[in-house]
């Protein structure tokens, strides 16, 4: 391990072990968002587009509640960001009648066919765009910036009958793992509003955690879909690069690699909802959705990198789930238990942070408008963000510091070779029938403002970004103190219904997105 990386881990552990008393003192609220009255709203997407096709529903109603749930909850959530309620209702009735035109004609079949998510509302990522509102993405400099047009995710979601409700908050230009920002301000959890939904999709998650959401359109470069998902207790997918096109999303990179990086994806409550919503913005015939036979499975587990003063230990909670979820798909379903030690594993921080950090045209948070070719002081611009002053949010210069230190690394090339080796390895072990069971960060959702002293955790995610893996966050209950627990479980390339297979049987084993105040 490189030297600076283990003088920077050090730093932190102290730093997170002085101020945790001030952490607690700060954040002792235990208070979680409303409870959930309306029983529209404990459905999945699958079974609402069911209830609309045979006429027990209407999407007016559906959308009526999932609008009223947003209009309770986002006081104590701070999560939505700009909304087209009204245009909403209208294209919702507009469903009713053609569902009906369709139901007399004899045609409805077909009409659902064409379009699967018919009648159903779903929120959107802010960075993912939906024509007509906000796409500011949390930057000052945006401010008032309005999307011109649909990103071709959200196009798709439209045009297979979906409803858009709004679009949700997110750290400055998605440069942060806390959904904060100096424009809309700071997003909590459902759980616990006193703790961070994560991000940078943590708007979609926060409002998804509390049955504010049924499905979602969300990124993820560099765990930004699954580390909120498993913070707020729901599926978020990472789907194979290049599966979903990103087209719309901001900021988007013009260096080769961010593709690889970047994956446009959903996050819903039920993991049923998974393959429905990837299929929708994959688009026709894009997904394998051979089926799964789990008793075929290879299933391989870890519950740390490995041991590292760069990395902050895996909760006791989190390596115990791991290794019930490995023994149930083991005892339950018939799947053969494998091991590789996945040794490279130890070298996460380092791999995930020189891939990452070789991209060019990373946003400079520094440039200075004033004069475009002097960039403002970092250090003199952190202090300013302390004292309120700064134009950019601590978020984004935390991110600018790490970007332009890199940690310290000294031999980026020699990692990031590793990466590339790694990267075919693992790819062959999993091969067309096997998965990984790992943590999707090393705790769970943490305290506003101790993502400071988390930041290693995200390699957990970060790293499968770089290395081009699908992967899935799987709800595994929650622990004793109401917050939720999760896992990653990741597959080889193009192998995304792996995931899904294996979220189903873990969602049957530990009960799946689980609110803890359900009134029913």
């Amino acid at each position: 391990m490189e030297l600076g990386v283990r003088l920077v881990g050090v730093i932190l552990r102290i730093l997170y072990v002085l101020t945790a008393p001030l952490f607690w003192l700060l954040a002792r609220n235990t208070k979680s968002v409303s409870p959930i009255r309306d029983p529209i709203l404990l459905r999945s997407a699958t079974n609402l587009v069911t209830a609309i096709r045979n006429g027990e529903l209407t999407s007016e109603k559906v959308t009526y509640a999932f609008i009223g749930r947003i209009h309770e909850v986002n006081l104590q959530l701070n999560a939505v960001v700009d909304q087209r309620f009204r245009e909403a209702m209208e294209e919702a009735r507009a469903v009713d009648g053609e569902v009906a035109a369709a139901r007399s004609a004899g045609t409805l079949d077909q009409l659902f066919k064409n379009k699967p998510l018919l009648g159903i509302p779903f929120t959107v990522k802010e960075s993912c765009s939906l024509a007509g509102l906000s796409n500011a993405v949390g930057c000052v400099d945006w401010e008032g910036r309005r999307a011109t047009s649909d990103g071709e995710a959200v196009a798709r979601m439209r045009k297979a009958g979906g409803i858009p409700l709004l679009v949700s908050n997110t750290p400055e230009l998605c440069l942060g793992w806390e959904t904060t920002n100096l424009v809309t301000g700071t997003t909590n959890n459902p759980y616990c509003i006193a703790r961070t939904s994560g991000g940078s999709s943590g708007g979609e998650s926060a409002l998804l955690g509390c049955g504010a959401s049924v499905a979602s359109v969300s990124s993820d470069i560099a765990g930004s879909i699954r580390i909120p998902a498993a913070f707020c207790g729901v599926f978020g997918h990472k789907p194979t690069p290049g599966l979903v096109p990103y087209e719309g999303h901001i900021p988007t990179l013009s260096d080769p690699l961010f593709p690889q990086y970047l994956s446009v994806g959903p996050q819903c409550r039920f993991a049923e909802d998974l393959s429905l919503l990837l299929r929708v913005m994959a688009g026709p015939g894009a997904l394998d959705e051979t089926p799964v036979s789990c008793d075929k499975l290879r299933v391989f587990y870890k519950m740390e990198a490995g041991h590292s003063l760069a990395l902050i230990e895996v909760e006791p909670a989190l390596r115990d789930v791991i290794e019930r979820a490995a023994l149930y798909l083991r005892d339950e379903c018939g799947a053969a238990l494998c091991h590789d030690n996945f040794k490279e594993l130890e070298n996460t921080v380092e791999m995930s942070v020189s891939m990452f950090f070789s991209m060019q045209d990373i946003p400079n948070m520094l440039r200075d408008p004033d004069n475009p070719k002097r960039d403002k002081s970092l250090i003199l611009e952190i202090f300013k963000s302390l004292c309120g002053t700064s134009s950019r949010s601590l978020q984004a210069l935390g991110f600018t510091l790490l970007h332009r230190t890199g940690l310290f690394i000294q031999d980026t090339s020699r990692y990031c070779r590793l990466a590339e080796e790694f990267k075919d390895r693992i790819q062959r072990v999993l091969g067309a029938d096997g998965v990984l069971l790992y943590p999707v960060f090393s705790s769970r959702a943490y305290r506003h403002g101790q993502v400071f002293t988390r930041t290693s955790g995200f390699c957990y995610s970060m790293l499968f970004n770089v290395l081009g893996l699908p992967a899935t966050a799987v709800p595994c209950g929650l622990a004793p103190d109401g917050l939720p627990l999760s896992i990653q479980v990741i597959a080889a390339p193009h192998q995304d219904r792996l995931c899904f297979a294996v979220a189903k049987q873990l969602e049957k084993a530990f009960g799946g997105w689980n609110f803890p105040q359900m009134i029913t």
